[in-house]
């Protein structure tokens, strides 16, 4: 599978899916069903690059901003959404986290910035397509996030880094 190809698939389930997080894994699910299960495991590798990318201190910061604060299983979940959005906001959102402001302008706090099932479609349509969980991939997330650490509670620190989410999220 290529980058392309899962991008594709990304994009056509958010877009039946009118964007609701639960019902993109339902139909990532369903759609990575219909594939082979190396297809399968090509795209849960893919997925799991795109995830370890974004491990990062300035993009948890921006999630703590736009969630009103998160955890390390919070960021995980907004993650997930965070590549259920498509190449456009993913790559937008790594290189400047700030850039969210603009990238989902119609963000809900209640409602988005959480797909946790959305992380989880590999593993269910692998194990329902041969009965047998998905192989390790070996891959593993690093014990820290990339980026020296910074204050999420510090209003200034927060404000200075992010002024465009923090126009829109901040106390």
């Amino acid at each position: 599978m290529y980058e392309t190809d899962f991008w594709q698939i990304i994009d056509e389930t958010r877009d039946a899916a009118d964007g609701d997080p639960d019902d993109q894994a339902d139909l990532l699910v369903e759609r990575l069903g219909q594939l082979t299960p190396d297809e399968v495991i090509d795209f849960a590798r893919l997925f799991e690059a795109r995830f370890q990318r974004a491990y990062t201190r300035e993009l948890w910061g921006a999630a703590y901003l736009m969630l009103d604060g998160a955890s390390e299983d919070a960021f995980d979940y907004f993650r997930c959404w965070l590549i259920a959005q498509g190449r456009e906001v993913f790559e937008g959102a790594v290189h400047h986290p700030d850039d969210l402001a603009e990238l989902v302008s119609d963000f809900d706090e209640e409602e988005d910035g959480d797909a946790e099932e959305f992380g989880y479609a590999a593993d269910e349509a692998h194990e329902r397509l041969t009965g047998m969980p998905l192989p390790d991939l070996g891959t593993q997330q690093p014990r820290q996030p990339e980026g020296a650490p910074f204050d999420f509670d510090d209003a200034a620190e927060m404000a200075k880094r992010f002024p465009k989410l923090w126009e829109l999220y901040g106390d």
